[in-house]
């Protein structure tokens, strides 16, 4: 299989290189609900103080307008009654104002937030990234038109690609007991067909999908844990490499998946 490839160490790190002395690029990072909003600020403030990015906003939903006090680089969106967030077209506004945009999650499970989060991701201008419980959102408003957007970027489990093979009728299938070829085959079809970039992780084995390459990272060369894996540093270190070199979603995935 000449699109894939396998690393055992980081081919890339000259891309940490590349990150700027002075502060540069904007961020927004878009998640919480009434109950719960600890993961957009940690990432958010990790990222201030790891990285020289000019702006990191946190996008919170406007319940929590009364339940923070005051913070720099907050904004507040219209709510649902249940505490998540209701209007595509605010969200758009709020994420197409930055260079590199992630939905985080912790967002609650109804129809009227799934569908604004479909809509943005359908016509969204600029880099977007989604994980954590994001992505079952999106899946259940998703469709072809969505995954041609070539700004969407996936970080998704094996069981949520799953379900977006099965919501889009991809004749390919992923499941948990296929050996690692047929999902690598799967998944350099998949974005041969549409244009969406993608990480997962599959029996211990980081896989990065774009534009039909795959690449294999053995987790326990990275530093992660299936459970860090899926805290939001690994999203978000992508999305910093990303940032800082445009148009290289490959090289930064790989250079991301090694812990530094």
């Amino acid at each position: 299989m000449d699109y894939f490839k396998k690393y055992d160490e980081n081919p890339f790190s000259d891309l940490r290189w590349n990150i700027p002395e002075r502060k540069q690029g904007t961020v927004a990072i878009m998640g919480g609900n009434a109950q719960n909003f600890r993961t957009p600020i940690r990432i958010a403030e990790w990222m201030t103080t790891s990285y020289p990015i000019e702006s990191v906003r946190v996008v919170l939903p406007n319940a929590l307008e009364n339940k923070l006090p005051p913070l720099p680089n907050l904004t507040f969106l219209s709510s649902t009654e249940s505490g998540s967030f209701s209007k595509a077209d605010e969200i758009a506004s709020a994420l197409e104002a930055a260079d590199f945009s992630l939905i985080i999650g912790d967002l609650s499970r109804n129809a009227v937030t799934a569908k604004a989060v479909g809509e943005v991701c359908k016509k969204i201008p600029r880099p977007l990234m989604i994980t954590r419980d994001a992505v079952d959102l999106l899946i259940s408003e998703i469709n072809e038109a969505t995954l041609m957007n070539n700004n969407l970027i996936l970080i998704a489990s094996m069981a949520q690609l799953q379900k977006l093979f099965r919501e889009v009728y991809y004749p390919k299938m992923l499941t948990m007991t296929q050996p690692l070829p047929q999902i690598v085959e799967a998944l350099h079809k998949f974005t041969l067909s549409y244009p969406v970039k993608i990480a997962t992780l599959f029996n211990n084995q980081i896989l990065l999908a774009e534009n039909g390459e795959v690449v294999a990272v053995p987790l326990e060369k990275t530093g992660y844990s299936p459970l860090t894996i899926w805290s939001g540093e690994f999203a978000s270190k992508i999305l910093i490499y990303n940032l800082f070199n445009p148009s290289a979603f490959m090289r930064s995935a790989v250079c991301a998946s090694f812990l530094e």
